[in-house]
Order: C-alpha cells, then structure tokens, then sequence
C-alpha cells in the first residue's frame, strides 16, 4: 500500500502542478484552482522530500507567484488565481490570514537551504523582512504573542481566535528558518521570548506572570496545549495540528509532550479511520459556541459535528503528526499514521479527499486535494528516506 499511495501521490502533485506553482486541487472547482499560500507551501515540503526535480521548480514557481504579489504593508496573499482574462489577488475572506506570512517565510528558506540555493534567499530575503516586521505589528501589545482574527488561518470557519497556538508555533518555525541564514542575536532572542511566552501561557503549572491570569487559574488544562485563548478566555479543544507542531518543534518540557502523544494516541485508536481529528471534542448544537461556529462561514455550513474542522481528519494535518511523532522517536507510530493516511486517501480509488468524517469515515470536500496528497510524501521520506526539515 505505501508504494502504492507514494506513487499515487507523487502523480497527483504533478496533476496540479502549473507554470505559476501548485493549485490546491485537480478538481475542477474554482476556489481551488489558484496558487496558494499555505497549500502551495505544504506541497513545496512534499516536494523536496521528494527529489523530483519538476515538482520541486513548481515549488519554486508558487513561491516566487507569491512573492510577486505581496501586499506593500508584507501581507502575503492567501491565494493567487492567474488566467488568460484576469490574475486575482486574495489576501482572506471574511479575514486576512495570517498563516499565508509565515508559511511563505518557511517556504522560501526550506527552498533556499535544501537547493542549497543561497541566491534564491537573497533576492527574497527583503520580502521576508517586510513579513517579520508586519508580525511585529499584529503582537499589538509588544508582548511576543500573535494577535489573529476569527477566521485568521487555515481553520479559518471555526472558532479559535486571539492567541492562537497554532500561528505561534508557525512563526517560531518561521523564525528559526530565516535565523538559520541570518544568525542574528536578535532573531534568537525573539525565537526564545515567544517559545517563553508560549510555555508559560498554554501549559498548566507555570508560575510565571500570564497574559489573562484570570483565565488561566480558571482554566482546566488537559494533557495538550489548548488551541487558542483571547481577553473572553480559553477555548480548550485539542488543535491537532498545532499540538503536531509543538511535537515537531519540541516545544514544551519532555513530560508534557510525552503527554500530548499518549493523549494523541489514545484518540487516535479511539476512531474508526484511526487518524487524529482536526479539532476535538466535537462542538454540537447543545454546546456554547455553536452560535459562534454555525455564524462563521461565507458561504454554505460545512462544520458539522466531526467533519471538517468540527472533527473531522484531515490526512495534511496527520502527516505533520506523523512529523512530530519521528521528531520523538515514536518510528512505529509514525508508520501507523502513514498506512492510515494511504487508507484514507484511497478511498474511492485514490480520491484524496479534502478531510473525512470521523464517525462515520465517509469523505467530505474537494476530492483531488493535493495537501492530502502531500502528507503522504513528506511523511513517507521522512520515515523511509531520513529526510529532515530544516527547523
């Protein structure tokens, strides 16, 4: 099956790979035939772990789309549809995103360093600047921490907002990236200040000052980091994918990650696809930010109870647990992620569904999803071939 599903992958990365970079679905629907941010960036990472030389100039086509058609104040674009009629640029929908800056940043330098491409960093390391300056201003308090809007990143029809785990744990990979280049005292204070601020504001038994001390001695901690917390208090579902990133960021003392994986392993086991779920538990109608999660959407609903970002799995995110889990020498479980990812993605003869519902592990979303396609690319070098990311 891994060869198989490898294959299958590698030929679906060609599939959406344009002159411009990669579009984040073959499908034929609109909204996804465009060059984006985070998905391009994603693809990018499968990409070079992969070797293949095409896939890795798409890569280098999304980045430079990207960097042609960044905002005058840094802002990256989340997407960029570029046809024979019109190019249209996209910086968010009912928000900006903030994600779509940092995935660039670790785009550019993961290109840069594994091309041993140093001209490629040069031209764009003004762009970068700019990006770093702009998440500078969006701390707004100058307290090391990103501020981000509802709806500010790729789960961007749910509910966390504010301090959210997941956009802090991509800027420290972000910033690590560039330091790696630059090696600036600076950047490397910056990179411990925010790590600082993110042990002692997401994990229980700190005794230093907290951002919403209120909050936090209110605040049931679990076994992993909660997902976001804002001045109206904590959300306390489980982010798999920011958790994934504290794993393969080694974020957090050893006892507390080693907590976070018996947790993920433990819910994991726990659903039929045996993947993690984006978010968890589930939000219902009984529950108090269903008003919340029910109101945030553009156009139709999609988050209903465990499927998309409502508990639904998502193979993209399970292929950066799959990451961190190898960062903490859990090989076998990490193989385990992998084959219930080629499971997945197989499904209906290699659909690679946008994400699946986690009760009853129906599909759900864009078929052809090329982020889908990535994880099992990137997670497949990284077990078989000891590709390591620069981080």
């Amino acid at each position: 099956m891994n060869s198989l599903a490898y294959n299958k992958a590698i030929e679906l990365l060609h599939d959406v790979s344009t002159p411009n970079g990669f579009l984040a679905s073959a499908h034929d629907t609109s909204n996804y035939k465009r060059v984006w941010a985070r998905d391009g960036v994603i693809c990018g990472l499968a990409a070079l772990s992969s070797g293949d030389e095409k896939l890795i100039e798409t890569f280098k086509k999304t980045l430079e789309t990207l960097a042609k058609n960044q905002h005058n104040t840094g802002t990256i674009p989340s997407n960029v549809l570029i046809s024979k009629e019109h190019d249209e640029v996209s910086y968010g929908g009912l928000a900006g995103r903030v994600d779509a800056v940092t995935w660039y940043i670790i785009g550019i330098c993961q290109y840069a360093f594994h091309q041993k491409d140093i001209d490629f960093y040069e031209t764009h390391r003004q762009s970068i600047e700019k990006c770093l300056t702009l998440l500078e201003a969006w701390e707004f308090n100058n307290k090391h921490l990103l501020y981000v809007p509802l709806s500010g990143n790729w789960a961007d029809e749910y509910i966390t907002d504010g301090y959210v785990l997941y956009d802090q744990l991509l800027r420290i990979w972000a910033l690590r990236s560039f330091n790696y280049f630059e090696k600036n005292d600076l950047i490397s204070k910056k990179i411990d200040a925010i790590t600082n601020q993110i042990n002692i504001n997401f994990i229980p038994n700190s005794e230093d000052e907290k951002y919403h001390e209120k909050a936090y001695k209110e605040h049931d901690f679990g076994d992993y980091m909660p997902c976001s917390f804002s001045p109206a208090g904590y959300k306390n579902q489980f982010d798999a994918f920011a958790n994934s990133l504290a794993l393969f960021l080694n974020i957090g003392t050893k006892e507390f990650q080693e907590k976070i994986i018996n947790y993920s392993s433990c819910l994991s086991n726990s659903l039929s696809l045996g993947l993690l779920p984006a978010f968890w538990p589930v939000i219902t109608e009984k529950d108090e930010d269903w008003s919340l999660l029910k109101n945030n959407c553009k156009y139709e609903f999609r988050n209903y109870p465990f499927e998309f970002h409502n508990g639904g799995s998502w193979t993209m995110v399970n292929g950066f647990y799959g990451l961190g889990l190898i960062e903490k020498n859990e090989l076998e479980k990490a193989k385990n992620i992998l084959e219930k990812c080629n499971v997945a993605n197989s499904k209906e003869a290699f659909s690679f569904y946008e994400n699946f519902n986690s009760n009853t592990t129906l599909p759900n979303g864009v078929e052809k999803c090329a982020w889908s396609a990535a994880a099992t690319v990137f997670l497949h070098q990284s077990i078989y071939s000891n590709f390591k990311f620069l981080k």
